[in-house]
């Protein structure tokens, strides 16, 4: 069984979700995209992350289509434009992703970036999509500390996440956002953790892969689930793709591979613009 993070109203999630960036996208793949969403939620990555941004809603429809059957096993998190996102703009945006999704309700619904519309609003439509029992659950993404400060002083204390790009090279947040959100007990949903698989396979990763007979990308996810209040949501496409990612949520990296990383890869000693992809 894979481990899992506790959102801050006390529900526990996997740590390992399943981002779905680009799926949908290509006909040609559609197939095997569907089959491997279904294979991760079988291996208990249940936690299923798209957006309406998405290939403009193309990526929510392979979803909805992946989750026909197992929508009651899946916990499904989506993203509002910014643009959209004002208190009847976010209603309405949800109300087209549930369509696109096929479904009657999200577990988890975010405001994928700060836009123009005063968080104040935001957060009144996403409060009125909870009454209505279209979403459950609530949260923001790419929201760095001052964003935060600002959210929670206009109502925001009912954040459930925050999801931010979190990788070994992509260690600024762990200067300060990281911290405030583990006092206020918001956990970090991390995408892009093998920063898409860019990150080097030689040095640290590639050492401490060959320590555990594992591909450094696997090694990399684990460092990222290594804290125990952050979900990582690597895309896989493919099912050999998404059975690694599983085996990686179970692998546990010890002082000396920690070590070795954080000399690759040196943790951060000032404070860092936030980062996006």
């Amino acid at each position: 069984m894979l481990k899992s993070v506790t959102l801050p109203g006390g529900e526990q999630v996997p740590a390992l979700g399943q981002g779905t960036w680009f799926m949908g996208e290509t006909p040609a793949r559609r197939r095997a995209e569907i089959d491997a969403l279904r294979l991760g939620i079988e291996l208990g990555a249940r936690l299923v992350d798209t957006a309406e941004m998405y290939g403009e809603g193309l990526t929510e429809d392979l979803v909805g289509e992946a989750l026909q059957g197992y929508r009651d096993r899946a916990f499904l998190v989506s993203k509002v434009y910014p643009h959209n996102a004002s208190r009847k703009g976010v209603v309405a945006a949800c109300e087209r992703s549930l369509a696109r999704l096929k479904t009657d309700r999200l577990d988890l619904y975010l405001l994928h970036w700060r836009g123009s519309h005063p968080f104040a609003e935001t957060i009144a439509g996403f409060e009125a999509l909870q009454a209505a029992g279209k979403i459950r659950h609530w949260g923001v993404s790419n929201l760095d500390p001052d964003d935060m400060e600002e959210l929670l002083a206009a109502g925001g204390g009912a954040c459930a996440v925050n999801q931010i790009l979190y990788n070994p090279s992509r260690r600024g947040p762990e200067f300060d956002l990281m911290p405030m959100l583990a006092r206020q007990g918001i956990p970090v949903m991390a995408y892009s953790p093998i920063e898409q698989g860019r990150l080097s396979r030689s040095g640290a990763l590639g050492l401490v892969a060959t320590k555990y007979g594992v591909d450094p990308f696997q090694v990399a996810l684990a460092w990222v689930m290594r804290r125990p209040d952050v979900i990582a949501i690597p895309k896989a496409s493919r099912e050999a793709h998404v059975r690694a990612n599983v085996a990686a949520a179970g692998l546990v990296l010890d002082a000396q591979d920690l070590a070795l990383i954080d000399a690759d890869f040196p943790p951060p000693t000032r404070p860092r613009a936030l980062e996006m992809l």
